[in-house]
């Protein structure tokens, strides 16, 4: 059945997703807004579909730490469901990612649509000047950027290196930094076929202070208090290694 019900949200996202990009892209002529609403809506139909196809529901906590602006957003990456789950949840979104991922048909041209920041990870200094230069527009047309830390999705049960670009973007804007701890991995674990039935948890975080900080401060207290909230959350689904405790993979809880 894990088998079937995969293979049925994989031709139901397929479809919504050929859809969705053919009207953003018709929808070019008109205002951002009603094209943002689009990918909201391809994000609500997936989450959807995942818990009527799958049985994998989620639960948000901590939404009332989200400041009134804009901030900057750095997640837990363990599968695409935070990916989904972000765009529902926040207002506007500019997303970093990796340039290549606007050469996939039909998901890469709604993504480029709703103004992503799409970076040339193998040059490094040019895509932090990029990073600074447009996510300083973003923020002032109301975006919040959407950043992953450790730079690629995590397995459940393992931990990925923390990078300071983010950091580095915030500080440079003054923004606040708001830290986002998921354990999706443990239900839909990455790059894998097939979801399993449970409940994701998602959790935000209190707001963390920019100016005036260096940006390796920023992103260890940012690190900190992720990897302090998985010990939190982890180990419930069926995909976490059983024969590892949260705590040994996330070290000891965030004060």
């Amino acid at each position: 059945m894990i088998w079937l019900r995969s293979t049925l949200y994989l031709l139901g996202w397929a479809v919504n997703t050929v859809l969705c990009a053919i009207a953003c892209m018709l929808a070019l002529p008109l205002p951002y807004r009603f094209r943002y609403g689009l990918v909201r809506y391809w994000a609500r139909f997936a989450l959807k579909w995942l818990e009527i196809t799958c049985g994998l529901k989620s639960k948000v906590i901590g939404l009332e730490h989200l400041p009134s602006d804009a901030a900057v957003v750095m997640s837990k990456h363990q599968s695409a469901f935070e990916t989904l789950a972000l765009l529902k949840l926040l207002p506007f979104t500019a997303w970093v990612i990796k340039r290549e991922l606007l050469w996939i048909p039909f998901f890469g041209w709604g993504i480029w649509s709703v103004r992503p920041i799409a970076i040339d990870r193998s040059n490094r200094a040019a895509a932090a000047r990029q990073l600074i230069s447009q996510g300083g527009e973003r923020l002032k047309q109301g975006s919040w950027i959407v950043i992953f830390p450790e730079g690629t999705r995590i397995s459940a049960g393992q931990r990925g290196n923390y990078k300071s670009g983010g950091a580095r973007v915030a500080c440079a804007l003054s923004a606040p930094v708001v830290p986002v701890a998921v354990n999706s991995g443990e239900f839909w674990p990455r790059n894998s076929f097939l979801k399993y039935p449970g409940v994701t948890t998602i959790s935000f975080g209190p707001a963390i202070a920019t100016a005036g900080r260096k940006p390796e401060e920023v992103s260890r207290e940012v690190e900190a208090w992720i990897e302090g909230e998985m010990v939190r959350i982890s180990g419930v689904g069926p995909c976490w290694p059983r024969n590892k405790k949260p705590e040994q993979v996330h070290g000891p809880l965030a004060a």
